[in-house]
């Protein structure tokens, strides 16, 4: 808005009526350069699960803020710019005919240009004159375009979420089935003092019996601990996180760790795939399943960025049980009931609750009573302990029932009534789309008896998900720019021609993510989708200008070359000024910046390579689309202004 009013104003206009002549001229191209990136977010809110978490705020916040902009563009600049934009020296504001001031515009233009960038337009006009008279060579670049697109897409690595540093993570532990809690947390401690020994290291909190997520039935032997690092360190999490593996993998053999930042292990209990790589065996036979897991663990253990493998069978293996089984006679001989004898036996091992709890600074504490250490050392301990019934006698637990202890159980699974084994994985230094590869040749590689059925879930299988969601958002997003353009242009040729742009655009994103080694995932696919909405600006601001040369008279090919002048210089300011926009997010300045930087580095590249997409690509298809010429009159008329300008 302000470059129109400034060159109205350079043309001779006083400064109302510069604004006024801004404003009917570029109103139209402006509200349908601002729709076209909203009506892109709009499929967004029908996304679910984490892609629409994390997007659908970001949709509603990009259009709100689009339609506030151009609401103070048409009202709020125009108001400022009658008070700030000096006048010009030689303004005229009586009338003209039409011809005259537009022949005023275009000298006006030629005359604020600098030599540099009169060099970049001769430069483009160049470059666009060629576009439009050899056609192969504006296929040959389309092609370069998408051949470079698909090769940077496979070697740019796929995943769910951005690589974030979040300055803390989480260890799970799971120490071998059957261990006490005193042997538990004789060796969680020994843990924490490995990793409290690492410089990066600020604190340490820890859980046993409990864990980080939903609520759901932990042993004795499992818990978390979580680890905060210090703000200012020298290494990054990945590598602190491989320090402390190393060292617990060494020092405490026994027990198996697992590693997980503490925004992906919330990601993955909302979503219910709580490791990046699951291998799910599913078979009606149990000992096939106990007997394959194992060899496709070590088999996945040996792939490279494959890191905490689980094998299924040894995590999910519960400690082992005692049983009582209490003999009728025996106990109504000597006065005892079946239910005193249940309740005193799980006094021993377990505790119960106390009948009052205690209270303590103003809040109640349930109390739980068990029978001393010493009677429930052992079986036979427990056995010779000495109970007093509610009638008097007494009698050892021994001979009121039979005592066995069962090893210790395979957790039994099922998904939709079949049984599975899962074996799970994280991984480091690899992306997930790789390591996914590398886990499914490993696995076919192994030959599987046909009975056993394999899926690969996980954070795979949601990203999966999410992509395929966000391509039907692209795809949504593409046929509603269609209908914007459309209605605004009233014609195939001008839709046809900005979108041949736009989508070609899409291959700076890929390059972009190449060069900065950016992995392809959720939020650099929303960068790309949003390349779509602002490239179509552009072309809209070309094409505007292309419809109101042949308007006045000129051929097609002076129309093209004369609207690519005409626009080259407010495209490229509102290109660069996005640019530097994204900048920030992308060198991830700021806190949780990282969420949002390979977004930001997708739009960037998307831009820089549209500058050149849209004053070329756009108007040479338009020009091979829609060739209407002229009458004599409307073309005598372009030759003046044409000389005029010469």
């Amino acid at each position: 808005m302000v470059e129109n009013i400034v060159l109205h104003r350079d043309a001779g206009q006083g400064r109302l009526r510069a604004i006024r002549s801004a404003l009917r001229e570029i109103t139209v191209p402006l509200i349908g350069s601002t729709v076209t990136p909203i009506v892109v977010f709009l499929p967004l809110v029908s996304i679910t699960g984490v892609t629409g978490t994390f997007f659908r705020a970001l949709a509603l916040t990009m259009g709100v803020a689009l339609l506030t902009s151009l609401a103070l563009a048409l009202t709020w600049t125009p108001t400022l710019s009658s008070y700030f934009i000096r006048k010009y020296r030689f303004e005229n504001e009586g009338s003209a005919v039409e011809e005259e001031s537009f022949a005023q515009l275009l000298a006006a233009e030629e005359a604020g240009l600098g030599s540099f960038f009169r060099k970049v337009i001769d430069f483009h006009q160049r470059c666009l004159r060629r576009a439009l008279e050899r056609p192969w060579w504006l296929a040959g670049l389309s092609a370069a375009l998408i051949v470079s697109s698909y090769i940077c897409y496979r070697f740019s690595g796929t995943d769910l979420m951005p690589e974030m540093d979040e300055g803390a993570f989480t260890l799970d532990y799971w120490t071998p089935p059957g261990s006490s809690l005193t042997e538990t947390n004789r060796m969680v401690l020994h843990i924490e003092q490995i990793a409290k020994s690492v410089p990066e290291v600020a604190s340490t909190s820890r859980r046993t019996g409990s864990e980080l997520g939903p609520a759901a039935v932990t042993e004795a032997t499992r818990g978390d601990i979580l680890i905060m690092l210090k703000q200012h360190r020298e290494r990054d999490i990945d590598e602190v996180i491989d320090d402390i593996r190393q060292k617990v993998v060494a020092q405490e053999p026994a027990v198996r760790v697992e590693f997980v930042q503490i925004l992906q292990d919330m990601i993955g209990d909302l979503t219910g795939e709580p490791e990046p790589v699951q291998v799910k065996l599913f078979s009606q036979k149990p000992a096939e399943l106990e007997s394959w897991a194992p060899k496709v663990a070590d088999a996945i253990r040996k792939i490279e960025g494959v890191v905490d493998v689980l094998n299924g069978i040894e995590n999910t293996i519960s400690g082992p049980a005692v049983t009582f089984q209490v003999d009728p006679a025996v106990a109504a001989r000597t006065g005892f009931t079946p239910e005193e004898i249940a309740t005193d036996a799980a006094t021993i091992v377990e505790g119960e609750p106390a009948a009052t709890p205690v209270v303590s600074n103003d809040r109640l504490y349930a109390v739980r009573v068990r029978f001393p250490v010493d009677k429930r050392a052992s079986l036979e301990t427990i056995g010779d302990t000495l109970l007093t019934s509610a009638s008097g006698h007494t009698a050892t637990l021994g001979t009121l029932a039979k005592i066995t202890e069962l090893p210790p159980q395979t957790e039994i699974r099922r998904e939709n009534l079949l049984r599975d084994v899962t074996i799970t994985g994280r991984t480091e230094a690899i992306d997930l789309g790789s390591a996914i590869n590398a886990v499914q040749k490993k696995v076919n590689s192994l030959h599987l008896p046909p009975s056993i059925r394999v899926e690969y879930g996980g954070t795979y299988k949601q990203q999966q998900k999410s992509f395929r969601d966000l391509v039907f958002v692209l795809i949504l997003a593409i046929v509603l720019v269609f209908i914007v353009l459309l209605f605004e242009f009233r014609a195939f040729a001008a839709p046809v021609a900005i979108l041949a742009s736009a989508l070609l655009s899409t291959s700076g994103v890929f390059i972009a993510l190449l060069i900065t080694r950016t992995t392809f995932n959720v939020s650099s696919f929303m960068g790309m989708i949003m390349v779509v909405g602002i490239v179509a600006k552009n072309g809209i601001l070309l094409l505007d200008a292309d419809q109101k040369f042949r308007a006045l008279g000129f051929f097609a090919e002076d129309a093209m070359l004369q609207s690519g002048r005409r626009r080259l210089r407010p495209i490229v300011m509102t290109a660069l000024a996005t640019v530097a926009g994204m900048l920030p997010l992308a060198f991830a300045l700021g806190a949780g910046s990282q969420m949002l930087q390979p977004l930001a580095i997708a739009v960037i590249g998307g831009i820089l390579i549209s500058i050149v997409l849209s004053l070329v690509i756009t108007p040479a298809v338009h020009y091979y689309l829609s060739r209407e010429e002229p009458n004599l009159a409307q073309s005598t008329i372009s030759q003046q202004f044409l000389t005029k300008q010469k």
